[in-house]
């Protein structure tokens, strides 16, 4: 057992880097590296559905590499400069599809912090 506590609990405070993956559907988005670095952070986590999207500006620059319109739901796969892939869960009628440049700005008030040993700061 990795933690106890309702689904809701774990969904928004894992304690560590696998209950961060196992828990939500798509599974959290996890980075290393300087972005993870610039928080303080060995490994920074973000949900699909706490990345705000723009055709203009944000952190992240990508290109969509699949756009799955769902009706309510819209998931996007995007391929990041430096990042790999980004999984996205944003609303139904996003106007976006396969080939455009979109920026990612993860929500700071949703970004989870894991530290080397893979636990939560």
């Amino acid at each position: 057992i990795e933690q106890v506590g309702s689904p809701l609990e774990l969904y928004r405070s894992p304690r560590n880097l696998f209950v961060a993956g196992f828990i939500g559907s798509p599974k959290m988005n996890l980075i290393e590296g300087e972005p993870a670095s610039r928080h303080g952070a060995k490994t920074i986590g973000i949900r699909p559905e706490h990345l705000r999207i723009s055709t203009t500006e944000g952190t992240w620059k990508g290109t969509v590499g699949v756009a799955e319109h769902l009706g309510s739901d819209t998931f996007l796969h995007v391929q990041t400069d430096g990042l790999g892939t980004i999984n996205v869960r944003a609303d139904g009628e996003v106007p976006v599809r396969h080939g455009d440049t979109i920026y990612l700005t993860p929500d700071p008030a949703k970004l989870h912090r894991f530290g080397p040993d893979g636990k939560a700061l």
